[in-house]
């Protein structure tokens, strides 16, 4: 079945490379070449998914800044609720837990918090005998609750005075429970339920660790998660580009605004060094903007809102970071493009604002390179790559990133490995196609990994998945890059695949020095 499976595709893919075959060619890369990048995410970026053991070390772990919960009464057996999601009296009133019963974490130390509503208000108690009402725009000292837990899953809260809430037969949330509470079934216990801790990036571990200990977990991280033979390795393997994600903050080293952790800087440099000696381009990233573009870990969201559309002060912060970054770079010889902003979200960056956002720093680079590939991300989500070609942002030197993965969507829960393939022969191979043929920015396959849905797939089946997607995504007129360079998960990291036969770049490389 494999044997005859591999001849399918082979003949597909034959095919597919004759038709397909255009030439570009990337100024800057040698011989007329277009970029084979690898990505260093979970580098100077943090997505604990990629490292999960970063964050093992962090006390109370589990109600890290993002983290959501429920809160039961356990002598009303009613849900603390704020009215409305928020703006409103709290109450404790709800039988069943849904949105206005789900609090966000905002940390503020290994047993205090705040607690943010899903309308973006917070819980607020002024002093002693007040009503918890859920009113406040902004958090400070009135806002902050100290939680203490026992094993059971059951919670104490009480205010910064020392008065412990509690759940009150008027299904009030009053701070005036009397004395100290026990354990048992009283009103000011409460069972707490932890709905959703996924967020895991730079603010998570850095806030959970506080600075002293974030500084020197991170310093650690950078100096040995990636470093000069790596470098080596991707040369070796006919690698010519390394895109790196960075963090706004970046900008604002060696002591950037709490909870950031200075030093990414240095480390970026020293990728421009290691990059140069291997004769690799680099391509800057901005990963995380500040505010978040779209509430992911990997935008170093606090808790999963989306800030940055809805602040000019966010935009303009923005483009300063762009500037520094041009001027510090743009005559580096290893720098090749600076990519504006990643994956901003359709659903909460409208395209007037992303568009505008691009213009003006399509500008700020020119303004330090004539030459420097200035590169804008599509929005993920429900949007079309064609609306940036439509847009009219720059002129010379302009690249559209598109993200593909066969995942992240119900589309490809029940795929089989040919089913994925042909996705990829014909729905990636046309898209491609008809971005190449748009009048305008080159195309940019700037993130894709040889990983899939389907749970049973072999080696062999790997290799053709791998296979497909490089064939297709040759093609693209800028290039490709695989995400990630390393990775806990296996099937993410390139050099476990290669190391293990997995992904075959060999022939495809070949191939590319004389098609394109």
């Amino acid at each position: 079945m494999e044997l005859v499976f591999s001849k399918w595709v082979f003949a597909f893919s034959l095919s597919s490379w004759l038709i397909f075959s255009v030439a570009f060619s990337v100024e800057g890369l040698p011989e007329d070449s277009k970029v084979r990048g690898v990505n260093l995410g979970g580098w100077l970026v943090i997505e604990g998914w990629i490292k999960p053991s970063l964050f093992d070390g962090i006390p109370n772990g589990e109600m890290l800044d993002g983290t959501q919960i429920q809160l039961k009464s356990v002598t009303l057996q009613k849900y603390v609720s704020a009215e409305n999601g928020g703006g409103m009296d709290v109450s404790v009133s709800r039988d069943e837990a849904s949105s206005w019963e789900t609090l966000t974490l905002w940390r503020v130390s290994e047993s205090e918090f705040q607690f943010r509503t899903t309308q973006g208000q917070f819980l607020t108690c002024y002093s002693n005998g007040c009503s918890v009402s859920a009113t406040a725009t902004s958090a400070s000292s009135t806002e902050t609750f100290q939680i203490e837990r026992n094993n059971n899953g059951r919670v104490h809260i009480k205010i910064k005075s020392g008065a412990y809430l509690q759940a009150t037969l008027g299904n009030q949330l009053t701070a005036d429970f009397p004395g100290t509470p026990g354990w048992d079934d009283n009103a000011a216990t409460f069972e707490m339920s932890i709905v959703a801790n996924n967020l895991h990036g730079d603010y998570q571990l850095a806030n959970g660790y506080g600075h002293n200990k974030a500084k020197h977990v991170l310093e650690t991280h950078r100096n040995s998660f990636i470093n000069i033979g790596d470098f080596e390795f991707l040369y070796r393997h006919g690698i010519n580009t390394v895109r790196i994600p960075v963090g706004w903050w970046i900008a604002y080293d060696p002591d950037p605004p709490a909870p950031f952790i200075g030093g990414s800087l240095e480390a970026l440099d020293n990728a421009f060094s290691w990059a140069q000696a291997y004769n690799i381009k680099c391509i800057i990233d901005l990963h995380a903007a500040p505010g978040s573009q779209n509430g992911m870990e990997h935008s170093a969201s606090r808790d999963g809102t989306v800030g940055w559309p809805t602040s000019t002060d966010y935009i303009s912060q923005t483009l300063h970071v762009i500037d520094f970054l041009a001027s510090r770079y743009a005559k580096h010889p290893a720098l090749l493009g600076i990519e504006l902003l990643n994956e901003p979200s359709a659903a909460s960056v409208p395209l007037d604002i992303l568009v505008s956002y691009y213009k003006q720093g399509y500008e700020v680079v020119r303004k330090h390179s004539p030459s420097a590939y200035v590169i804008v991300c599509q929005r993920i989500g429900n949007a079309d790559p064609l609306e940036l070609y439509h847009a009219d942002i720059g002129s010379h030197n302009l690249v559209v990133d598109v993200h593909y993965y066969n995942l992240f969507d119900n589309f490809f829960v029940n795929l089989s490995a040919i089913d994925n393939i042909q996705f990829i022969y014909k729905s990636r191979e046309a898209q491609l196609q008809a971005l190449n043929g748009a009048n305008g920015p080159l195309v940019f396959v700037g993130e894709w990994v040889n990983e899939w849905n389907f749970t049973s797939g072999s080696q062999s089946d790997y290799q053709d998945f791998g296979r497909a997607q490089l064939e297709v995504y040759n093609a693209a007129s800028f290039g490709w890059s695989y995400w990630t360079l390393k990775n806990d998960r296996k099937h993410w990291d390139f050099e476990w695949n290669i190391r293990n036969n997995y992904l075959q770049l060999s022939n495809i490389l070949n191939h590319s020095s004389f098609c394109f």
